[in-house]
Formats: C-alpha cells, structure tokens, sequence
C-alpha cells in the first residue's frame, strides 16, 4: 500500500517537534500509524507525533493538518497520494504569536487522566510537548475506588518528563462533594495544591469517598498544609464550593480555576463577587481529564522561561487565562497583578489589546464585575485594542475579557481573561462590594446550616470545628457590610 511521511519542524529553530497530527482519507476515514495514540476530547480527531511520522493509506486525495499548542499557525494541505509511491512531507510550523520574547509562558494547571489510560506515561510525554506547554501537572485524586492512571505520580516534579523548556510535576485535588441524591453535586468544594512535596491527607472527604465518610476535615486544613510546604494553591470549577468564599477569605487560596473543566458554564460569578469584596484572586485555567481542550494560563515570567518565576507570575497576579487568544490589559500603565494608588475622581486611562489566530467578535473592559467599555465585531477581527477611561468613584479591580464565536478544533468557542489590576486610596467601598459581600454571607449562611443540620462527622468537636471556621469566613464578609 502507499504511505505518507512527514517531518514536522519549527520555522524558526529549525528543530524537530511534536505535534498533533490528523490525516483524512478519500474515504473520510482518519488514517494513522497502526500505533498512534490518540487525543482526547471533542473536536477534529488526531494523533499524535514525535515530530516524524508514516502511515499506511490509499490511492486519491488527503487532507492534512497538523497543530502545535495555540501560538502555532496551523498547517494544513491537500495531497494527492498514486498507489505505487510514498508521498513525503515537510511540514513548517510558524508561530503567529510572539508571547515567549515578552516573557508570558502557558500552563495547565489542572489534569488527570482516567482509569481507561492504559499508557499514561506516553501520553504525559506527549502532552506537555504537542500542547506547547511551559508547566504541565497531573495531579493524585481519590473519586470511590477508581484507580486513576494519573495517581501513580507521587506529588512533586516529575523529572523524566522535564527539561529546560517543560517542567511536568505531579500535584493533588483534594475535594469534597455532599449530596446523596446527587453524587456529583460539589459540596465544599474541589482546590489543587501545586507544587508539593509530599502528599495532604485526606485527599478526600465525604461522600467523593464512601456514603459513610464524614465530610471532615475542611478543605481550608488541606490549604494550610500546602501553603507550609510552599505550595501554590487554587481553587477549582469557577470557585464553587460552600468553602470556596471562607477560605479566600481567610487567605488561604492563590488564585482561582476558571473554566475547568470546559463544559463548565463560561460564568465569572463566585471570581467577581471575591474580587469585589478586595479578595486579590488571580486567574488560573486547567483542562481537568485529559488535555480535553486549549485551556492554559498564561504566567509572565520576565525573560526565559523559569519555573520558580512562572509560580511567582502566578502567586502576583500576572496572568491571563485563554483557550487562544493573546490578551492584555493596562490601567493607568499598570498590568495585571499591580496597584494603582488614587484618589476619588480621578479619571483612569485603560487600554485592553488582544492577537489571535481565529477572529474575535466582542472584546470587553469590566469594572467592579461591570462592563464599562466593550466594541463587538460581527465579521471577526484578529487583532487590535480599545481605550476607555474609568473616573475611581471607589476602590476596586479593572480587567478584560474577550469571545467569539469561532471554535477551535476542539470544537470549542474562543474566549480569553485577564487578571485584575488593583485600585486603592479612594477610602470609599464600592456597591459591588456590599453587594458582594452580602451575597456570600447568605451563602456561607447556608452552608453553616448545612454542616450544623446535614453534614456527617465523627464527633460533635469536628462538626463545631468546621461551624466555627466557617462562622470566621461569614463574619470577614459582615464586617465589609
């Protein structure tokens, strides 16, 4: 039978790289080596390549296209394959995006891989190089008995999967889910603990475990653990949980997933209402089972990458999360993760600009949760920026979000956000933040009548422990009302 060859390199470095790799026969039928391993995930199929590959298939035309990461431009032809000779390709990927020389490198911060990976060490090696990926972690969990491929990692870096360009390690999900009738129903609530030596027990709690496991300890003793190891802790699912608002509160949580996984609603609810009662929260994205879709963050590392720096961009705020799209924002001259000291009424320039392989069809700059300035574009455009100016009525957070209805080949619709940029000195609390602050009161409310009248635990000590600490994070948000 005839084959079709390719060498996949980088324009630039003229270096040979993985990639992801989809070859469509006359037939319609994906053709691949006979021992290709496979994405995972919604969208157009593909294999995946170390950078070289060869494949049995038919006479007639095929298509070929061939991904790397989001900053790659995709590379796509059709080739005519005749039945009596191999067809080669030399396959150059350009990038499209300039983000590695202004020092912002991407993440996943949030992985597993289920009990049906039966190679999970091949697939990790692929991962971190066919997504581009700077940081890469799985991350231990316990869901019943299910024996996940991902927890044969013991937490910390994963050095056979690590170079200069890619560190892969190895964290945890500690999590707590409540609801007989509904198994899945998160309770309170699922945080990653990154960058950890050794392992935080329970790594789970309550039902997640069995039907008679107490929902005990609170996952804020988890943070804690990680936080005394110097670990980088983040909540995940959009910051939901009954706990999630107690304990970034109580400061013991670094930033927040969004979007993980992606069939999550794309909803900024529980972040905002943190970042209006001056919760500093940065953003942070994962793709939860497998690499399922683009997600990443982006961490700026000034320079090279550097794994200690990109924890540092993450720890302070300098980050944007995207499944794509380039964005960025600046208020007064400020990125991201900075503070702007001003006094009441005084009018802030800020300015929001974005690059992007698909066309974007609404860029918007958002205020204390609000949109103040937003441009649509019904055709698509792929770069560009928009200025507005704020007058600081009161103290507060400024970033940018973008979308669009163009989808990738994971089939998913592009969207990116930034981490806030921080204003103070006014001396006057906004409404959002009274607002926001009553909001997770009543929340915390209920879920202090839930662990008083519902929860299951060991002793009467344990059920008061938990009331009590979740009593400090009510009174925290009482105190801004």
């Amino acid at each position: 039978m005839p084959r079709i060859t390719g060498e996949i390199r980088d324009a630039a470095t003229g270096e040979i790289v993985q990639a992801r790799v989809q070859v469509l026969s006359p037939t319609g039928q994906n053709a691949a080596p006979a021992d290709a391993m496979w994405k995972v995930g919604s969208g157009e199929p593909f294999f995946y390549s170390d950078g070289q590959f060869s494949l049995e298939t038919i006479r007639g035309y095929h298509r070929v296209l061939v991904e790397r990461g989001t900053e790659f431009t995709p590379w796509e032809a059709t080739v005519e394959v005749d039945g009596t000779s191999s067809t080669s390709l030399e396959i150059s990927l350009k990038r499209w995006s300039d983000l590695p020389e202004r020092g912002w490198h991407p993440g996943n911060t949030h992985i597993h891989y289920d009990e049906k990976e039966t190679d999970p060490d091949r697939r990790l090696a692929y991962d971190s190089r066919v997504e581009d990926l700077r940081m890469t972690a799985v991350s231990i969990l316990k869901r019943w008995d299910l024996d996940y491929a991902t927890n044969k990692y013991p937490p910390g870096v994963l050095t056979e999967f690590t170079d200069t360009h890619h560190h892969v390690q190895s964290g945890e999900e500690t999590r707590h889910n409540h609801d007989p009738s509904n198994p899945f129903k998160i309770g309170y609530g699922h945080v990653m603990l990154l960058n950890i030596r050794n392992q935080v027990d329970p790594l789970s709690r309550g039902l997640i475990v069995d039907q008679f496991d107490p929902d005990y300890p609170p996952l804020s003793y988890a943070c804690d653990q990680a936080n005394d190891q110097g670990g980088l802790v983040i909540w995940c699912h959009n910051g939901q949980g009954m706990e999630a608002p107690v304990a970034a509160a109580l400061g013991k949580v670094h930033a927040m997933n969004l979007f993980d996984p992606f069939w999550s609603d794309v909803e900024y609810l529980y972040w905002y209402h943190m970042l209006n009662t001056g919760i500093r929260l940065p953003v942070s994205t994962g793709s939860d089972w497998f690499v399922s879709s683009a997600n990443r963050v982006y961490s700026q590392a000034n320079g090279d990458f550097a794994y200690e720096s990109w924890l540092d961009g993450v720890r302070n705020g300098r980050t944007f999360i995207t499944n794509g799209p380039a964005l960025f924002v600046t208020a007064a001259g400020q990125e991201p993760g900075e503070t702007i000291e001003v006094e009441k009424g005084t009018r802030i320039p800020v300015r929001t600009s974005w690059n992007s392989h698909y066309s974007i069809n609404r860029v918007e700059i958002v205020f204390n949760g609000n949109v103040v300035a937003s441009r649509e574009f019904p055709e698509g455009v792929n770069t560009g920026h928009i200025e507005t100016e704020i007058i600081a009525e009161a103290d507060g957070w400024i970033a940018a979000r973008l979308g669009s209805g163009s989808r990738d080949s994971f089939n998913q619709p592009i969207w990116a956000h930034t981490s806030p940029v921080y204003l103070t000195g006014t001396g006057i609390q906004s409404e959002a933040s009274v607002e926001s602050a009553n909001y997770f009161t009543d929340r915390i409310g209920e879920g202090i009548n839930w662990v008083k009248t519902r929860g299951r635990f060991y002793s009467d000590a344990q059920r008061k422990e938990v009331m009590d600490l979740f009593r400090q994070g009510q009174d925290w948000y009482r105190n801004l009302t």
